[in-house]
């Protein structure tokens, strides 16, 4: 472990980095000391050196806080750090450390933790054929070892790095809540208690949560239109536009209707649902007569659009395999394959047929954005793979869950549109010993958006 050590706004900052096995599940034993060998399903997808990857967490410890215990967050995703607050006093994180020093993990991938993008895995040699192009075959293998399952054992091998074995307490937003999922499924010993925000995953095939996804994807779009009915016209129009006229985002990325619909990711937001009305209020200039989207407005859709690469290579894979049940069924694009079932959906219908639903998408990347998005070009080999491969290590345990002992609270999100309600109370009646609060006050990003409510509502949840 190296630590360099700062002052920030009467908070004491340690900055850690640790160096990790790529994949915990070939060593001998875990941080913790307990055997974890998972079967020979997982041989095939081993690295052919015992590879280590370098994981880097902010400790928060307020004034007064030295002898707090530890919390550790685990941040949304999956392909996002952990947060980097001006003052981490501020609103939930400034809750928090009114009892915990705060442990805010970069996921392996993400942030200062061997951050994966095209730049750094496409130059790598580790991905390179002896002919110097890139090895898809090789990334495909190597992206295997980026979820649930390794990112638990990251966070053990850093529990007993700062708390020296002592259980923590852990707090899950989204992706996050999947990660707590697994680890109370893998390793609850490291557990004091959890606490999740709209993150109770599904134990079914990815098919299963997608159907249900967009059918709330699509709930969200009706609301929408109903509180700004001239925006339907104009969303169609655009997306009409954009299949006759090339129109090129300030990335160089052209910008089509599949990406253009990827704006509906804000619908799911408590934050950035009205803020699609100002997006899309003046999108039209006049050029020569023909009418085109403005700088402006391609510079917006472009911030709008902007995701960690990891985001969308990732997003199938956390669904991959998860329990015995579906760990020999491949994702297959999922998101893909049923939106050319479902109304409102279809990528090749006609955006002006006002006979037919036309909606924006929420979390669901299609395979056409690797043709497009300069970011994912190099991704499109390796994602076919993984979207074909069936050999993925199950993530949870439903048999260690329903026997499980360690304090949960969890947030529902009645309208939920990345994590179904459904699927989320079907995971909390399993989990033995859960407490749900189902709201429908907040959405998805309930937690940032709830100023400290979300917070203490769960732990009420835990107290009485």
């Amino acid at each position: 472990m190296r630590t360099s050590t700062y002052r920030q706004h009467g908070c004491t900052i340690h900055e850690h980095r640790f160096t990790v096995p790529l994949d915990h599940r070939a060593q001998a034993h875990t941080a913790s000391g307990t055997a974890e060998q998972e079967s020979a399903k997982a041989t095939s997808i081993r690295p052919t050196h015992n590879e280590s990857i370098e994981i880097f967490v902010r400790e928060v410890v307020p004034e007064g806080g030295e002898n707090f215990p530890y919390l550790c967050y685990l941040q949304g995703g999956p392909g996002y750090g952990s947060p980097r607050a001006g003052d981490f006093r501020d609103g939930w994180l400034g809750f928090l450390l009114k009892k915990y020093r705060l442990v805010l993990l970069d996921q392996r991938g993400t942030g200062q933790s061997g951050r994966l993008d095209a730049r750094s895995l496409c130059e790598d040699d580790r991905f390179r054929t002896s002919d110097g192009n890139l090895d898809a075959q090789a990334l495909a293998d190597y992206l295997m070892f980026f979820r649930q399952d390794q990112i638990v054992y990251d966070a053990e091998y850093v529990r007993h790095a700062l708390a020296g074995g002592k259980p923590w307490t852990t707090l899950g937003q989204s992706f996050g809540g999947f990660i707590t999922t697994s680890y109370l499924s893998l390793a609850p010993e490291g557990l004091e208690k959890c606490f999740i925000t709209g993150g109770l995953p599904g134990f079914t095939h990815v098919d299963d949560i997608y159907r249900l996804t967009y059918q709330q994807t699509a709930a969200r779009n009706r609301m929408y239109l109903r509180m700004y009915p001239s925006d339907e016209r104009t969303i169609r129009e655009i997306a009409a536009h954009v299949r006759d006229t090339e129109e090129f985002l300030p990335t160089g990325e052209q910008l089509t209707s599949d990406r253009f619909r990827m704006i509906g990711l804000g619908l799911g937001t408590q934050t950035r649902t009205d803020m699609l009305h100002y997006l899309l209020e003046g999108p039209w200039v006049n050029i020569r007569g023909q009418r085109r989207l403005s700088h402006q407005f391609l510079e917006d859709i472009s911030n709008e659009l902007a995701i960690a690469p990891m985001y969308a290579v990732l997003h199938e894979t956390i669904y991959a395999g998860t329990i015995r049940d579906i760990s020999d069924r491949a994702t297959g694009w999922s998101a893909d394959r049923l939106a050319q079932q479902i109304r409102g959906f279809v990528p090749d219908a006609d955006p002006l047929d006002m006979g037919e639903p036309y909606y924006l998408t929420g979390e669901h990347m299609m395979r056409s954005l690797y043709q497009t998005c300069p970011a994912l070009q190099p991704f499109a080999e390796a994602a076919d793979i993984l979207a074909q491969r069936t050999d993925w290590p199950c993530v949870y345990r439903p048999e260690v869950l329903a026997d499980n002992d360690i304090p949960v609270a969890a947030t529902v999100y009645y309208d939920d549109m990345f994590v179904p309600r459904e699927l989320s109370m079907d995971t909390a009646a399993l989990i033995r010993g859960t407490r749900t609060w189902v709201t429908n006050e907040y959405q998805h990003d309930g937690l940032r958006a709830s100023g400290t409510r979300v917070l203490e509502y769960m732990a009420s949840l835990l107290e009485d």
